[in-house]
């Protein structure tokens, strides 16, 4: 399915994160919200600064890379519209979102005058092994599954009644390689997403039926987070799905199942 990578080198920043390291396990080879508000400066320099040198660097010494960026569905904010096409009303609630839409104008510009081949992913929510688990830093889902696996109760913020959409990360990984091997993207943007729309209470019942027990509990926003909550989000997929014939594959319930999974044999490793 990747023939183009068989033997090329790639670069992959963030290649010790979630979804950098399974890109890296598949060619064999700063996403916190929170952080963002807590240490703007720190978020600009990982999230814009660096996109401005990366790019430079490959205007002058390789023009002929082929670059995916990977933004985030935050650079919508709270949608006015569901589901959000990439043409929705870019209006980010946290400095992470606004570094990520300027990150990726970047490339979008440097592309337009340079004729860089770049293409930008908007990734919706993404979950699966090597996912932080420690805390809600850069994905709620993470914690929750710690939670069960350590005989807690899952904690959900406010009434539960918010919608999400979950990629689990073999499909991202498979987005983001179909992108790069592929010139009909270039220069595009592109959301990612799922058909399975899934709200937040919901979720957490299919978790504690998963793991084959556990409870979970409302629990109020904490100011630094409901400030920057967006209530219901689900993407429209469906310009990456006619360019690539691009679709999730993995089931919420499978994809959850293994995660599980993973971490009760991985747990060591990660708390």
């Amino acid at each position: 399915m990747f023939e183009p990578f068989d033997g090329a080198r790639v670069l992959i920043t963030g290649g010790l994160g979630f979804i950098g390291s399974n890109l890296a396990r598949r060619l064999a080879g700063q996403v916190s919200h929170l952080d963002s508000m807590q240490d703007p400066f720190t978020d600009l320099e990982i999230n814009y600064r660096s996109q401005l040198y990366l790019l430079e660097a490959c205007r002058q010494h390789n023009p002929g890379v082929r670059i995916v960026y990977t933004s985030t569905r935050q650079v919508y904010g709270r949608p006015v519209r569901l589901p959000v096409d990439e043409e929705h009303p870019l209006a980010p609630v946290d400095v992470n979102g606004i570094h990520k839409l300027a990150g990726g104008w970047y490339h979008i510009l440097y592309h337009r005058t340079y004729g860089l081949r770049t293409t930008s992913l908007r990734l919706t929510n993404t979950y699966g092994p090597r996912m932080r688990v420690l805390d809600a830093r850069q994905t709620f889902v993470g914690l929750w599954l710690r939670q069960l696996i350590e005989g807690k109760e899952i904690e959900v913020y406010g009434d539960g009644t918010q919608a999400r959409d979950l990629n689990y990360v073999d499909d991202v990984v498979n987005a983001i390689l179909s992108t790069a091997g592929s010139p009909k993207t270039i220069g595009g943007i592109y959301n990612l997403g799922s058909d399975e729309v899934i709200s937040l209470i919901n979720l957490a019942r299919l978790l504690i039926e998963l793991n084959g027990g556990g409870s979970f509990r409302f629990v109020p926003f904490p100011p630094d987070r409901k400030v920057i909550d967006v209530g219901d989000y689900y993407a429209d997929y469906s310009r990456i799905q006619r360019a690539l014939d691009w679709r999730p594959t993995i089931k919420l319930r499978d994809g959850l199942a293994r995660t599980l999974a993973y971490y009760r044999a991985n747990r060591a490793h990660y708390w």
